[in-house]
C-alpha cells in the first residue's frame, strides 16, 4: 500500500469581523469554511506557512443536510513574498463526521476556465448529514492538509428549495442609497431591474452578488466578467441582475439587498425559477463550467 500522505498543519491568525470577511472575499472564504459561521464576529484566518502548500476549504456556508452540497477548496503556497495560489496537482479529500470513522477519499475536479490565472478551484458534491465538528483531510502531491469544519444545523444564506428573498435591489432608477451601484469598470448593464420586481414574475432569474472594486481575492471581478461573457444565449429566457456588496467605496456598510439575503461572503451566483424558488447557488469561486450548468438548469 502507498504510504499515507504527510500531514501539514496551518496556523490560525487573528479573528476577522463579518465586514472584514466580506471585504476579503474569497480569502475569507477559507475562514468561513473552518468555522461555518458559528461566530461571524470571530472568524480565524489561516493559510500555508512559508515553504508549505496547504489545501484551504473554500465553501462559505456548509450546513447539516441529507442532500449533497458543493464543497470547494483552493491550494495556497507560502513563500518569502507572501501567499501564492497554486492549481494543477490532483487533489482528493476525505471527511470524518462527528463520532464517526474516516470516509473514503473523493477526487476533486479542478475548474480553471473563467477564473484568474493560477487560481483554479477544486470542487465536488458531498453529503454532510449532521451538525458538529467534521474533520477533513485533503491529499495532494504526497502531503496533506488537515482541517476541521464546525457545521451548524441550518445554513446562513438562502438555499435551494427555499423562496428567494424579494427585497429590492439598486437600479439605475432607484439606487436605494447605494453609490456606486456597480463597482465594475466600466459598470455592467445588469442594474436596470430590481429583484423585487422580477423574482416570482414568471421568468427565471440569475443574480450575481459581487463587488469587483473591493474584493481582494481577485475572484469577484472575473466571475462577473465571465457571467457577462456567457449570458448571451440565455438573455431572452433568463433575467440577469448584479448586486454590489457595499453602499459606497469608502466604508463597509452593506447594501440593503445583501443584508436581506444574509450573505456571509462573496461572490455568490443564485439561480431562481420563474415561481421565485431558488434552484442553485454557487459561492466564493466558480468558473464557466458551473455557471453554464446553473443557467442550463434554469432554462431546462
Amino acid at each position: 500500500m502507498p504510504p499515507e500522505p504527510r500531514l501539514e498543519h496551518h496556523d490560525h491568525a487573528r479573528a476577522m469581523s463579518r465586514r472584514e470577511l466580506l471585504r476579503a472575499g474569497g480569502v475569507a472564504g477559507l475562514a468561513v469554511a473552518a468555522t461555518a459561521l458559528l461566530g461571524a464576529d470571530a472568524l480565524p484566518a489561516f493559510a500555508a506557512g512559508a515553504g508549505q502548500t496547504a489545501a484551504i476549504p473554500f465553501s462559505s456556508d456548509l450546513y447539516a443536510s441529507p442532500l449533497p452540497q458543493r464543497f470547494s477548496l483552493i491550494l495556497q503556497r507560502g513563500t518569502s513574498d507572501g501567499i501564492k495560489y497554486v492549481s494543477g496537482p490532483p487533489v482528493k479529500v476525505r471527511f470524518k463526521p462527528p463520532g464517526g470513522a474516516w470516509q473514503p477519499y473523493t477526487k476533486l475536479r479542478l475548474d480553471t476556465e473563467g477564473l484568474p490565472k493560477g487560481r483554479g478551484v477544486y470542487r465536488t458534491d458531498l453529503v454532510f448529514d449532521q451538525p458538529g465538528n467534521w474533520k477533513g483531510q485533503a491529499a495532494f502531491g504526497g502531503s496533506a492538509t488537515g482541517f476541521t469544519m464546525s457545521l451548524p444545523q441550518t445554513a446562513v444564506a438562502p438555499v435551494p428549495g427555499q423562496a428567494a428573498p424579494r427585497a429590492a435591489s439598486p437600479t439605475t432608477a432607484d439606487a436605494l442609497g447605494v453609490n456606486p451601484i456597480c463597482t465594475r469598470t466600466p459598470a455592467c448593464p445588469l442594474h436596470t431591474v430590481s429583484l423585487s420586481d422580477v423574482i416570482g414574475a414568471g421568468k427565471p432569474v440569475a443574480v450575481m452578488f459581487a463587488t469587483p472594486a473591493l474584493c481582494q481575492s481577485a475572484y469577484c471581478g472575473p466571475v462577473l466578467d465571465e457571467l457577462l461573457a456567457i449570458m448571451g444565449p440565455y438573455a431572452d429566457r433568463v433575467t440577469f441582475v448584479h448586486v454590489d456588496i457595499y453602499k459606497s467605496l469608502t466604508d463597509t456598510t452593506l447594501s440593503p439587498t445583501v443584508k436581506a439575503w444574509n450573505l456571509p461572503s462573496e461572490p455568490w451566483l443564485y439561480g431562481i425559477d420563474g415561481a421565485g424558488t431558488i434552484t442553485a447557488r454557487l459561492d466564493t469561486a466558480f468558473g464557466k463550467t458551473e455557471m453554464v450548468a446553473l443557467l442550463d438548469g434554469l432554462v431546462a
